[in-house]
């Protein structure tokens, strides 16, 4: 997989994730996406659209999983993607 990240201020990491007891990628989403919008809303957003680098710039969410981008390997190991949004302020 490549990334192409040509905005200023937005970083990608990417995160590699073995799971002692599997679970299905849906699941995985859902727990992000539950975590986005309780206990860390306005610290984490969850993107399912296709998205591109500027599409974060301006964001204040400390970052931004990219479901589009996060695969699973097996149930077990997953490549997870998250947007890093860096405001500098003046």
């Amino acid at each position: 997989m490549t990334f192409r990240v040509p905005a200023p201020y937005v970083s990608v990491i990417d995160i590699n994730v073995r799971l002692n007891k599997g679970a299905k990628y849906e699941e995985i989403c859902a727990v992000i996406k539950e975590a986005a919008n309780g206990s860390l809303k306005d610290i984490l957003a969850y993107a399912e659209d296709k998205v591109v680098s500027t599409d974060f710039l301006g964001k204040t969410y400390s970052s931004i999983f990219d479901a589009k981008a996060s695969i699973s390997l097996n149930d077990n190991f997953y490549q997870t993607c998250f947007m890093v949004c860096f405001l500098f302020f003046i």
